[in-house]
C-alpha cells in the first residue's frame, strides 16, 4: 500500500448494504480467536445475516460487530464491520478463501465478484470473503477533514522547499493530524493492522471455517502476514502479492519509495514514451520525453490548468503520473493525458476530461485519513518534523516525483498521537508454504522490501516476476504467474524454491 493511491484494480465500495447482526447459537470454543483475551459470548455467538449487495452480482453482504479495542473488549462502544461474500461456483471443497484491500484506505466488499470473475477456477472451488478495514468505507469509519480542508494538502508545488513553503507543508499536515484527533480521537488508537486481523478471525469463526487461505495484494500483504503470525494454525494457503516491508517499520518502508518509483519513472515509462514518438510527440528519447515533462510541470506551476473542478497544478501532475505507473496497461491513458495538456487548446472537451481526470484529481480524505491512521499508529515515527526536512532534502532535489512530498506524509505522522499497537514480529513460525510475488519494478511495493520481507517470512517462496514493474501480479494475464498460484491455491502445490516468471509484454498504443 503504498501512501499515494489505491492498489490497483481497486474495486468500488459496494452501496447500500442491507444486514444485520443478531444472535444466535455460539460455535465451538475452538472456532473463537485464539491469540489475546476470551471473546465475549456476544461477539462469537453473533450470526451473518447474508442479503445480496447492492452492487456486482452473486455478491452477498452482512455485517459483524467487533470490539473497539480487542485487548480490552468490555470497553468503549462497539464497531461495525461490513463484510461481503462470494459463494462457491462449484461444490466449494477447497472452503474460504479471504482477501483483504490495500491502501491502507482501499474497500474490500467487491474484491470477492473481482476475483470470482478474472480468476474462475478459483471461484468454483473457494468461498471468497473479504470486508471493509475498521475505519474504511461502509464499515464505522474514521472522520478526519472535509474534502474542502483537505484541498490544501498535495496541492501547490511540494519542490518548493523555501522557508515560507516548508513551514506551510509541516502547519498543513499538523492540522490535518490534529483534526483528526479532535474529530475521531477515541477511535484513532484501535485503528491498527493487529487490531484488524483479530476482526479477521471472528469473521473465520462466524463463517464456521476452523481455517481459511488467503489472498492479499499490496497493504493486504502486512495485514495476511499479520494474521499468519497471530494465527498461524488457521491459515491453510496464503499468497501475498506485492508486498510492503511488513518485517519492519512504515517509517523504514516509506523512505525506499521515492527511489522505486522514480526508477520505475524514468527506467520503464520514460523509454516506452519515446519508443512511440510518432503516436504522442513526447520525444525520441527517454532523456527528450523526461526534459519535456519537466517543462510542462515548471508551466503549471506558473500557470495552472482548469477544467471545471479540476485543477492541474504540479502536485497533481506528479500524482496522475505516479498513479498510472501502477500498471503499464495504464501508460497509453498517462501518454494521451500529457499529449492532451501539451496541446490542450487544440484537443476536444472528451480528451480535456480524460487528461483532467487523471493529472488533476483531488486526493480523498476519506482514504488518507484511513491511511495515516494505520502508519502512523502500526509502528513508531522520528516525531522531530525539523529532522525530517533535512531527511526528505536528497529524495525531493534527486527523486522529485514522490520524493518532493514524502514531507508532507512523514509530517502528519511525525505529528501523530503516539503509536500503542502491540509489536507483530512475522516470522513464518507454524506456517505452511506461503507464495509471494513481486515485480522487480514495482514503484509502490518495491523490490527490495518484498526481499526482506521473504526473509523475514521463513518457508515462504518467492516469485519474482523480471522485466515488469506491475502492481499487482496475480489474475492480471500472466500466464507463468495465475499458473503458479492456482496449482498452489486449487492443488496445494508450492514451487520448491524461489522462482522468476517472465513478466508481460509492454502495451502497444491504439492505432
Amino acid at each position: 500500500m503504498p501512501p499515494f493511491r489505491t492498489p490497483r484494480r481497486a474495486a468500488a465500495a459496494v452501496a447500500g448494504l442491507v444486514a444485520a447482526v443478531c444472535a444466535a447459537t455460539a460455535l465451538p470454543a475452538a472456532a473463537a480467536p485464539e491469540a489475546g483475551p476470551a471473546v465475549p459470548g456476544r461477539y462469537t455467538r453473533q450470526h451473518l445475516d447474508w442479503h445480496p449487495c447492492d452492487g456486482p452480482a452473486g455478491l452477498e453482504c452482512a455485517r459483524m460487530a467487533v470490539p473497539r479495542d480487542w485487548h480490552h473488549p468490555g470497553a468503549g462502544p462497539d464497531l461495525d464491520i461490513a463484510v461481503s461474500r462470494h459463494r462457491a461456483a462449484g461444490a466449494g471443497g477447497r472452503g474460504v478463501l479471504m482477501m483483504a484491500a490495500g491502501g491502507p484506505g482501499g474497500s474490500g466488499l467487491a474484491r470477492p465478484a473481482d476475483l470470482a470473475r478474472r480468476s474462475p477456477a478459483v471461484a468454483t472451488a473457494y468461498d471468497i470473503v473479504s470486508f471493509d478495514q475498521r475505519g474504511v468505507g461502509r464499515s464505522t469509519r474514521v472522520r478526519c477533514q472535509t474534502p474542502e480542508e483537505f484541498a490544501g494538502f498535495l496541492t501547490g508545488d511540494a519542490r518548493d522547499r523555501s522557508p515560507a513553503a516548508l513551514r506551510r507543508t509541516l502547519a498543513t499536515a499538523r492540522s490535518f493530524a490534529e483534526d483528526c484527533g479532535r474529530r475521531d480521537g477515541a477511535l484513532l488508537p484501535y485503528l491498527t493492522t493487529e487490531q484488524t486481523v483479530r476482526d479477521m478471525d471472528l469473521f473465520r469463526s462466524l463463517l464456521g471455517a476452523r481455517t481459511v487461505s488467503y489472498y492479499g495484494a499490496s497493504y493486504a500483504t502486512a495485514v495476511g502476514a499479520y494474521y499468519a503470525t497471530l494465527f498461524p494454525h488457521r491459515v491453510e494457503r496464503a499468497v501475498l502479492d506485492s508486498n510492503v516491508g511488513f518485517d519492519g517499520s512504515w517509517q523504514r518502508f516509506g523512505l525506499g519509495q521515492p527511489k522505486s518509483f522514480q526508477r520505475r519513472f524514468e527506467q520503464d515509462f520514460l523509454p516506452w514514451l519515446a519508443r512511440y514518438d510518432d503516436v504522442y510527440h513526447y520525444g525520441r528519447t527517454a532523456a527528450a520525453a523526461q526534459a519535456k515533462w519537466e517543462r510542462q510541470r515548471r508551466a503549471l506551476r506558473a500557470h495552472p490548468v482548469t477544467f471545471g473542478k479540476a485543477v492541474i497544478g504540479p502536485d497533481r501532475f506528479d500524482n496522475g503520473t505516479s498513479d498510472a505507473l501502477y500498471s503499464a496497461d495504464r501508460f497509453p491513458v498517462l501518454a494521451s493525458a500529457l499529449a492532451t495538456l501539451d496541446h490542450w487548446d487544440r484537443t476536444g472537451e472528451t480528451e480535456r476530461a480524460r487528461a483532467a481526470g487523471l493529472l488533476g484529481r483531488a486526493p480523498d480524505p476519506a482514504f488518507y485519513a484511513e491511511y495515516f491512521s494505520v502508519t502512523c499508529a502500526d509502528s513508531p515515527w522520528d516525531r522531530d518534523a525539523r529532522a525530517w526536512v533535512r531527511r526528505t532534502a536528497d529524495d525531493a532535489a534527486k527523486r522529485p516525483l514522490v520524493g518532493a512530498r514524502a514531507l508532507a506524509f512523514a509530517a502528519v505522522c511525525a505529528a501523530w498521537p503516539a503509536p500503542a499497537a502491540p509489536k507483530v514480529t512475522v516470522t513464518g513460525a507454524g506456517l505452511p508454504s506461503t507464495m509471494m510475488l513481486n515485480s522487480v519494478h514495482d514503484p509502490a511495493t518495491y523490490y527490495e522490501a518484498a526481499e526482506r520481507a521473504h526473509r523475514a517470512l521463513h518457508g515462504s517462496r518467492l516469485v519474482t516476476v523480471t522485466g515488469d514493474g506491475d502492481h499487482g501480479q496475480y489474475a492480471a494475464g500472466n500466464p507463468c504467474v495465475d499458473g503458479v498460484v492456482d496449482r498452489y491455491l486449487l492443488d496445494g502445490r508450492a514451487p520448491a524454491r524461489d522462482m522468476t516468471c517472465p513478466g508481460k509484454p509492454l502495451p502497444v498504443p491504439a492505432a
